[in-house]
């Protein structure tokens, strides 16, 4: 059980670490090789990269039905070719084997004694392990606090006194700080392992490493620097309630895993592990899948037993038979649980989508059973039949119907076929509407043809039944009409052709939209800042925007905003970027329960804030769209081109066209610009005279500016790095002022071997199959999204020169879309063409299939207006009510139309036949078009 089906590409992911190199860098040393690399892999059907500071962020997606370790196995292989032409810091390869949509329950770990270390330190090696055992988890991402380490900072001025080097002091701690195995040892009749221990276990092991010995004088470790405890440099950090920083952990479940499990296990483990964690830290889960598994499915069991007793009552009414309605209505639980044994056979999850399915067969799955009881009864109220003979009159009167109800089933479940054929994203969304359907409409039409017959011996008594009021009330309305009717075929048909004239002039222009967006209960903001923001400025923006957020909109319960990098690297942001997660009040509790309602009051609070750029998305919808464009909207703009630069001048240009459209809402563009560098350039003459060379200087800088770590330290299980670095540098002019030691106690400062220029460039560098590109996003409000592109695809034509070179491609759910109409535009006609054959095999008559196939456009006319007085676009999920809508009409058909034969055989004019055929067939096409 899940909320919704795994619409996950077969995607492989590489999170690739190589502190400090610029975008620039990444792109050129790691990216670039790999995906030359990654290129001819068999099945790959997509190639996209995003190169930030220190991270290289390279997703492969597959073909579907490519085998998930296969291709990983694939991509391994690559790496390890490559791996030797790689910078030699680089750290990292797979990324776990899970799926955007793995994200199960995230938890806070909030305490009002213990420090953001020691947070993050019982995250790490208390709770992070265990959660990591549960069958099903993939990883768990630690997110926020500090890492602690055992930090040694060395005394620059001590060095130089003492005429250390910083090289030979990293070398004499890493050669005193370690622990191996030296072999065998034979002692008699025993054998003896030799290991030896030296590593340091304790800040004062550490201070205690000797140097070098001088005459009676032992230099040590301690003497020419401090020992204490630090953190790692952070990359991100997440927030809370406006009031600070916090601790988050995020559990990542399995590609295939059962969601809903996963959940129950961790649950159950965090709350079996609480006693033994510190007293005052509390666990606090503010995103829980299972709230929205349950949400969902409770949605689908209430539709389904909506359904259920709707069309009861309307068995009761039709029928009049308590015995006749119930011998249908068996069908319903029996038809359902013959789908669920089918959707376990084929490995399908109860969600949302496939139990919507099922919503939607309920009123199909009795239609069979009401053709097959109707004629029953029909045949029972023959004065002929009696209790002896009741079998034998049961079954030829449901051998009369049989073939009318195999056919018009088949022509259902063949209808909606074209459903399996969709692609991409739409394809795994209604893949499993579809299947559910037909393994349900299947089940209907075995237990029709078997147990509805038998049943019906035991349920339904020979003799005279009474019509009902209902059916009553309808023959007495329809037989005169229809008998105007075949006196006015003109008049009919010409009304008809009007109506159905208007229907496909109102088709044409509808709106057309992907889907209706799944409320999921939770927002999250997207916000961005500006790129050159520093860690500080960042967290102290968002405390203020949280602050603001739960101050002025009380339908905001709680927020927790992850900024920059999480520590597994599946998200990677910059330290400008905030996921903002809201967690909601029950609708039930706000002031108006209208989600667009509450977005226009968060938007009247953040645009108080200046400088910032955001965008409303849902846990799910968010990874959905990023998994399949790299994009988290409705529409994206996608600008291909050579040039970094160039691309973002474009990319500015259409950020400032898209207002004038009408519906462009909460249009946003990275910021790709702007974030400020200082470029090194050496004095290599000065460097060579000095006898040091670049390596050093670079190792030394970087040691400074956020430390070289060397190694770890063991506290039972715990690995605690161990980190080597420069008193805190937090300017130019004191990075410049840093003296570095020669030989003969000479001493030369910074400035003189390296100058420092202030240079600008991009945030990060996005690749698409090779291709750098921009993306400008945009959400649609108000208006259909087919109609929003046209008009946005006009307007850049008017307004947006293109330089040789450079393209824009169109992303996002509108990709979903033109794909999904442009697929079934092909399969539904091949699809009429499949039921034009059956119907020619029953009836054996291309005029009797031709007057089946008719009803076809009639009935259309009705999903039209139905379109229009709800005021809703033709979406891919409207698409599936015109497909069931296909199948009802050609059904309805096959059952008149086969009696019309009937009655015919038995020598009948052609008038006759139709009137008595379409008095006799009324209540069973009533029974069924009402039903459904």
């Amino acid at each position: 059980i899940d909320a919704f089906p795994d619409v996950s590409p077969v995607q492989v992911k590489l999170i690739l670490k190589a502190e400090g190199m610029t975008p620039a860098d990444v792109e050129m040393q790691i990216t670039t090789p790999i995906e030359q690399e990654l290129r001819g892999i068999p099945g790959q059907s997509n190639l996209r990269s995003v190169s930030k500071y220190g991270l290289a962020d390279i997703t492969v997606d597959f073909d579907q039905g490519t085998d998930i370790y296969w291709a990983r196995q694939q991509i391994g292989e690559r790496l390890s070719a490559i791996r030797s032409d790689l910078p030699a810091n680089m750290q990292g390869g797979l990324a776990p084997i899970t799926t955007p949509l793995g994200e199960v329950l995230m938890f806070t770990l909030d305490s009002p004694t213990l420090s953001l270390e020691e947070r993050r330190e019982v995250l790490d090696w208390v709770i992070r392990p265990r959660l990591r055992s549960i069958d099903g988890v993939a990883d768990v991402n630690a997110l926020g606090g500090k890492v602690r380490t055992y930090r040694i900072t060395p005394d620059m001025g001590a060095l130089t006194r003492y005429g250390i080097g910083l090289e030979e002091l990293i070398s004499v701690i890493e050669n005193n700080h370690q622990s191996d195995g030296l072999g065998r040892l034979r002692g008699g009749e025993e054998l003896y392992l030799v290991r030896y221990d030296n590593r340091a276990k304790t800040l004062e092991d550490l201070a205690n490493i000797i140097i070098r010995q001088e005459g009676a004088r032992t230099l040590r470790v301690g003497d020419v620097a401090a020992v204490d405890f630090g953190a790692l440099k952070r990359n991100g950090f997440v927030t809370k309630d406006g009031k600070g920083e916090t601790v988050q952990g995020l559990i990542l479940s399995m590609r295939g895993a059962d969601a809903s499990h996963i959940v129950e296990s961790v649950k159950a483990e965090l709350a079996a592990m609480q006693p033994s964690l510190p007293k005052d830290l509390e666990i606090n889960l503010f995103y829980d899948r299972s709230d929205l598994i349950k949400k969902a499915v409770a949605t689908v069991e209430s539709a389904l037993m909506e359904a259920t007793i709707i069309v009861i009552i309307l068995l009761l009414l039709f029928l009049a038979n308590f015995r006749s309605a119930m011998a249908v209505a068996i069908i319903l639980p029996l038809a359902v649980l013959g789908a669920f044994i089918l959707m376990a056979y084929f490995g399908l999850t109860a969600n949302i989508m496939s139990l919507g399915g099922l919503a939607i067969a309920i009123g199909l799955l009795v239609d069979s059973a009401v053709v097959m009881v109707e004629n029953i009864t029909e045949h029972l109220q023959d004065a002929r039949c009696t209790r002896e003979n009741l079998p034998t009159a049961v079954f030829h009167a449901a051998k009369e119907v049989a073939v009318p109800i195999v056919s018009g089933v088949s022509i259902i479940m063949i209808v909606f076929l074209p459903l399996l054929t969709l692609q991409g994203l739409e394809g795994k969304l209604f893949a499993p509407v579809a299947l559910t359907i037909i393994f349900a409409l299947l089940a209907s039409l075995i237990l029709t043809l078997t147990a509805i017959p038998a049943l019906a011996v035991y349920l339904i008594k020979p003799g005279v039944h009474s019509q009902g009021r209902m059916t009553l009330w309808l023959e007495r309305h329809y037989e005169p009409a229809l008998k105007w009717s075949l006196h006015h075929p003109k008049a009919v048909v010409g009304a008809v052709g009007v109506a159905l004239a208007l229907a496909v002039v109102g088709f044409l222009n509808v709106g057309k939209t992907f889907m209706p967006t799944m409320d999921e209960g939770n927002l999250i903001i997207g916000i961005e800042k500006v790129p050159s923001i520093s860690l500080e400025e960042s967290r102290d923006m968002d405390l203020l925007i949280q602050h603001a957020l739960i101050d002025r909109i009380p339908e905001v319960l709680s927020i927790i905003a992850r900024t920059g990098t999480d520590e597994i690297g599946l998200d990677p942001m910059g330290l400008n970027d905030s996921d903002t997660f809201l967690v909601l009040k029950p609708k039930k509790e706000w002031r108006q329960p209208d989600v667009e309602w509450l977005k226009e009051e968060l938007r009247k609070v953040l645009a108080t804030f200046g400088g910032i750029g955001y965008g409303f998305t849902q846990p799910i919808d968010m990874r959905v769209s990023e998994m399949l464009s790299g994009v988290r909207g409705d529409v994206a703009i996608k600008i291909f081109g050579e040039e970094t630069e160039k691309i973002n001048e474009i990319a500015k240009k259409i950020e400032t066209l898209l207002p004038e459209i009408a519906g462009a809402r909460d249009i946003y563009r990275k910021q790709n610009e702007g974030v400020s560098y200082i470029e090194l350039e050496f004095n290599h003459a000065m460097i060579a005279r000095s006898g040091l060379d670049i390596g050093f200087l670079t190792r030394l800088i970087a040691l400074h500016l956020q430390g070289i770590v060397i190694g770890d330290v063991r506290e039972g299980l715990k690995r605690i790095p161990l980190l080597v670095q420069g008193p805190s540098t937090r300017s130019i002019s004191q990075l410049q002022d840093l003296t570095i030691s020669l030989k003969e106690n000479r001493s030369i400062p910074l400035s003189s071997l390296v100058s420092f220029k202030r240079t600008s460039g991009a945030v990060m560098i996005e690749h698409e199959n090779g291709m750098r590109l921009s993306i400008v996003q945009t959400n649609v409000e108000g208006r259909d999204m087919s109609g929003f592109v046209e008009e946005a695809k006009a307007l850049f034509q008017k307004k947006l020169e293109l330089p040789a070179g450079y393209f824009v491609n169109w992303g996002g759910q509108f990709e979903n879309q033109e794909r999904a109409f442009e697929r079934l535009m092909i399969v539904v006609p091949l699809a009429l063409a499949l039921i034009f054959f059956l119907l020619f095999l029953t009836f054996g008559s291309l005029r009797q299939t031709a007057l089946v196939l008719t009803n076809i456009p009639f009935a259309l006319i009705g999903g039209i207006v139905g379109l229009f007085v709800s005021n809703l676009y033709l979406s891919v999920p409207a698409s599936v009510g015109f497909i069931a809508l296909l199948g009802i009409a050609v059904l309805n058909g096959v059952v008149l139309v086969n009696y019309f034969n009937q009655l015919r055989e038995q020598g009948m004019g052609a008038y006759e036949v139709v009137t008595k055929g379409a008095m006799r067939r009324m209540r069973p096409v009533m029974m069924t078009a009402s039903a459904a």
